[in-house]
């Protein structure tokens, strides 16, 4: 078998100096291949270069030549400049010169130090970025309100075109797998509740009134409160990450091109499930939250649960338990929109969906805290 010809490999570096000045000589092939070796011997000629001012490279006898070759060449006079010297490159032909020209164009350059930033101007940078992107955020939300109502009107117009399918799939997910945790959380909590305001109304003998404690704190404020902070970690994640996983995969990009509208095929079922469900599982949260407290007083001041219904009859009307209603549909719909903007703004990569999802829990829960301290200052306004 015939044996496979050896590349040519030969070149040489030639140092030399005469009357302050250097001289390197290179000759032969300067390519990918042989970089390797003309690097050891570029490092060996240099040494002998020490004491000379002005460097003169000669590349008259360089044969092949190539990019590798070229970022040698230029490499070898970048080091040579920052000692301080002077290079002059001669007889280099028109391609060496272009190929020359090229790398140190694109080469990367000496890192810089990082910059000292001043407290005051970090502080400042970041409350501007900050703005920046909750105006953004706020303009896609108000893109995102008018869309839903839009399609919103139209499928009251045309309730045949409603996905109910989905609409079913994602109430039997947001609400009904979502009672267990919401019973057993509020069960906890309306006991603690209960406990505390026996604890601190014993010293006063007015045990009792522990009871109209609990019962307008759970059905007023948090009833909704402690169910929507529940919903936006368990179902305002899983949103933002569905539709991000589906942003990523391009299949939002299909759904376009297919002429279905996103907003309509996913958004709109998720926010309907929301609406439904959110009230629902307050309500069935504030029965927990009540059923905890009327255990817990049973135990502590050892009042029957007949008596404590009996009392919280007497402490609660109607108008205590439909303001912790009211509250709900305006909760879940501030879950579902920033879910799905969060969801809908995930980019290509698995950081953006975790980014988003964190951004999304955060965000949802921040915002129905905020809503909930509104309403509880409009209610108060109104006497109600």
């Amino acid at each position: 078998m015939a044996r496979p010809e050896k590349q040519e490999t030969s070149s040489s570096v030639t140092a030399s100096s005469e009357g302050g000045t250097g001289r390197l000589v290179l000759a032969g092939t300067w390519t990918v291949e042989t970089c390797q070796a003309r690097s050891d011997e570029l490092g060996s000629a240099l040494q002998g270069l020490n004491g000379a001012g002005a460097v003169e490279v000669d590349l008259a006898g360089i044969g092949r030549f190539d990019t590798a070759g070229a970022w040698l060449v230029h490499r070898t006079a970048a080091r040579l400049k920052e000692a301080g010297r002077e290079v002059r490159l001669r007889d280099l032909s028109e391609n060496q010169r272009i190929l020359l020209e090229e790398v140190g164009e694109n080469a990367p350059g000496a890192p810089q130090p990082p910059r000292q930033r001043s407290f005051g101007r970090e502080l400042v940078e970041g409350t501007g970025e900050t703005v920046i992107s909750s105006y953004r955020d706020v303009r896609e939300l108000v893109v995102l309100l008018g869309q839903t109502t839009l399609i919103g009107f139209g499928l009251m117009r045309h309730p045949g075109q409603a996905r109910y399918t989905s609409l079913i799939f994602h109430l039997e997910q947001i609400g009904l797998r979502a009672v267990p945790i919401v019973v057993l959380i509020s069960l906890l909590i309306g006991g603690i509740i209960e406990q505390q305001g026996v604890y601190q109304l014993r010293g006063f003998g007015a045990e009792i009134y522990s009871v109209d404690l609990a019962g307008i704190l759970i059905l007023r404020e948090l009833g909704v409160l402690l169910t929507s902070i529940m919903v936006a970690g368990r179902t305002g994640s899983a949103i933002t990450a569905e539709i991000g996983s589906m942003k990523m995969r391009e299949e939002i990009d299909a759904m376009r091109t297919l002429a279905l509208s996103p907003t309509a095929v996913l958004i709109m079922p998720r926010l309907t499930a929301l609406m439904i469900s959110l009230p629902l599982l307050t309500f069935v949260s504030n029965m927990a939250c009540l059923v905890g407290a009327g255990l817990t007083a049973w135990v502590y001041i050892d009042l029957p649960p007949q008596s404590f219904i009996s009392h919280l009859r007497t402490a609660i009307d109607l108008n205590t338990f439909l303001v912790g209603m009211i509250k709900a549909p305006f909760m879940a719909v501030a879950i579902g929109f920033i879910a799905c903007r969060e969801g809908l703004a995930v980019e290509g990569s698995a950081e953006s969906l975790g980014a988003r999802t964190t951004a999304s829990v955060v965000k949802a829960i921040f915002t129905v805290i905020v809503l909930d301290g509104f309403f509880a200052m409009f209610f108060s306004a109104m006497d109600i």
